[in-house]
């Protein structure tokens, strides 16, 4: 595992995040505590620092396993968690959003359920469209004067919005806006047209979601089976249902097929090569470590083009 420095922080970030998504069972669809863990340690052992999850993931249980797995470890990881959809399926609504309420609200119950004193760094999941951003920055602010957060980001918002709350915060010398989340993928590259020279220009660190397409990009779903099409109700999963779709699988294929490695392992190290850390979201210790392979895995500079052309924006 080789690593890279965060945005404008101190830090030195694994190439590929552990997300945790899958730790737990709440949702009807996961990992339970035994192959969480297992998931954990190979990860750990292959030389990966960055942890991240969120309050709503399997409603709670994901930030629980994942305090429980870093017990006696806490200082080798970076521990990323978000607020804004609540731990439970039916949270108050005064505890879900971006208000201040909701993010004290939230941060105090992540803490207890992650058994740490302070998250290295927190994320606002997405937009409520409602919470001006000067309070998410306050409120970011607050937390990070009582030391209870590191390090604040925003996930899924737009880039407009990131300027806007790295602007506010540096110019009332609040805690900066440190880093931004977004899909990022073969099957979904708008962000390279805004959000990456907005991150960029502005000095945050990247993470970027769903690099295999919620799947897709394995090529899986062609042979009949269902995974993250049905697993999350069909969210975060991007269907083959253009031409230009399946001419980008067609042609991640036959990449992995020069290569000798595998579809998902060809559309995963496309990702990481843009200057984000993708975040892996496994299901199981082999999805992990194949997932993995593809930090081994080099272009040659015909292969990266294609693949770049064949996803291209139109």
């Amino acid at each position: 595992m080789h690593y890279t420095p965060f945005g404008q922080t101190g830090l030195n970030l694994s190439q590929v995040a552990l997300g945790t998504g899958n730790f737990g069972t709440g949702w009807g669809y996961g990992a339970d505590a035994t192959t969480s863990a297992q998931i954990f340690n190979a990860y750990a052992e292959a030389g990966g620092n960055f942890i991240d999850t969120a309050d709503v993931y399997q409603f709670g249980q994901s930030e629980t396993l994942v305090g429980q797995l870093l017990k006696g470890r806490r200082e080798d990881f970076v521990l990323a968690t978000k607020y804004t959809n609540g731990a439970s399926a039916d949270a108050n609504r005064l505890v879900t959003g971006n208000s201040r309420k909701a993010m004290v609200a939230s941060v105090e119950a992540s803490l207890k359920r992650l058994g740490t004193d302070r998250i290295d760094l927190y994320w606002v999941h997405h937009p409520d469209g409602v919470t001006p951003m000067e309070e998410i920055v306050r409120g970011f602010e607050d937390l990070a004067r009582a030391g209870k957060i590191l390090y604040a980001g925003l996930s899924n918002f737009s880039a407009w919005r990131l300027a806007q709350a790295a602007t506010i915060a540096e110019f009332t010398r609040a805690v900066p806006i440190a880093a931004a989340q977004f899909e990022h993928s073969l099957v979904h590259r708008d962000p390279e047209s805004d959000l990456f020279p907005a991150a960029l220009a502005l000095g945050l660190g990247m993470v970027t979601w769903s690099p295999l397409g919620g799947g897709m990009l394995t090529g899986k779903y062609r042979n009949g089976e269902k995974g993250r099409a049905e697993g999350f109700g069909g969210r975060v999963f991007q269907a083959e249902n253009s031409a230009q779709r399946t001419r980008v699988l067609d042609t991640v294929i036959d990449v992995a097929s020069q290569l000798g490695v595998n579809a998902g392992q060809v559309a995963i190290a496309w990702a990481a090569g843009h200057g984000s850390v993708p975040i892996l979201g496994p299901r199981s210790v082999e999805q992990l470590q194949d997932n993995l392979v593809a930090l081994t895995v080099e272009f040659s500079s015909e292969q990266r083009a294609r693949l770049d052309d064949a996803s291209k924006m139109v």
